[in-house]
């Protein structure tokens, strides 16, 4: 399916709340987000990053504040235009572009997919699957051999342990499929706003055998939520979590 016959509301939710995004408690983080990726791996001077779904920027320009080479993907045209509307990014190759599709011209070594920059953000009705092995199969084959990669994502336990029988017989969870669909209040900065949530609860085994199928190595799994990285478990109540990857060596 081509992305322009796609049913696009994370586009439009994210093409509305491109303005406000920065305004997010969670993304508040961001130097010390980078000071941990760059206590992972060890990359040397000006190497060449991939910010896969990078939304307005954060990571991507603090990175190449510090001297790399950083290309930034997103399908959100808004997104893009407050990135580039920042200090700092005309140092940064902003590119449009939905991660399901998008292949680099070029290998880079190393990589980031982080917030739910497109993993995980799957439209009503699609193969939450198909979709993100898309992503991550788009992301190893821009990569180099070894090159890190660092992805989080929503912890599968954490919304599985909000959930209930009642929510079960009112449609909400299908255990059988671990698919949710509801409507949700979101609190956002200009607002609280109704979405429709439909997601696939992945927990953190299955993104580990999925990161392993795309050609990727996972040295480790920590908790990835905002404001608390650090090379510990997961909890299981926390939004994110993190996998701490490479592709594998050719």
């Amino acid at each position: 399916m081509s992305s322009e016959s796609k049913p696009r509301e994370w586009e439009r939710f994210f093409d509305v709340h491109a303005e406000r995004y920065d305004e997010n408690p969670f993304t508040f983080h961001t130097v010390a987000e980078i000071d941990f990726f760059l206590s992972l791996f060890a990359l040397p001077a000006g190497a060449t990053i991939l910010d896969m779904g990078c939304g307005t920027g954060r990571h991507a320009i603090e990175l190449a504040r510090r001297g790399f080479r950083v290309t930034g993907v997103d399908r959100s045209i808004k997104m893009l235009e407050v990135a580039r509307s920042k200090p700092g990014s005309e140092d940064v190759e902003f590119l449009l572009g939905d991660a399901t599709e998008w292949v680099g011209d070029r290998l880079y070594d190393a990589a980031i997919c982080l917030c739910e920059g497109g993993f995980g953000l799957i439209e009503s009705g699609e193969n939450a699957d198909f979709h993100d092995r898309a992503i991550l199969r788009n992301i190893g084959a821009s990569l180099k051999p070894n090159a890190p990669f660092l992805l989080t994502a929503l912890n599968g336990y954490s919304i599985i342990r909000q959930m209930s029988d009642e929510k079960i017989a009112e449609g909400r969870f299908n255990p059988a499929n671990m698919y949710a669909n509801y409507q949700d209040q979101l609190d956002l900065p200009e607002g609280p706003t109704m979405m429709t949530i439909y997601e696939r609860l992945f927990i953190a085994p299955e993104v580990v055998r999925m990161l392993q199928e795309c050609g990727f190595v996972v040295d480790n799994v920590f908790g990835g939520t905002a404001g608390h990285w650090a090379r510990r478990f997961l909890s299981l109540d926390e939004v994110e979590a993190m996998f701490v990857s490479r592709k594998r060596p050719a």
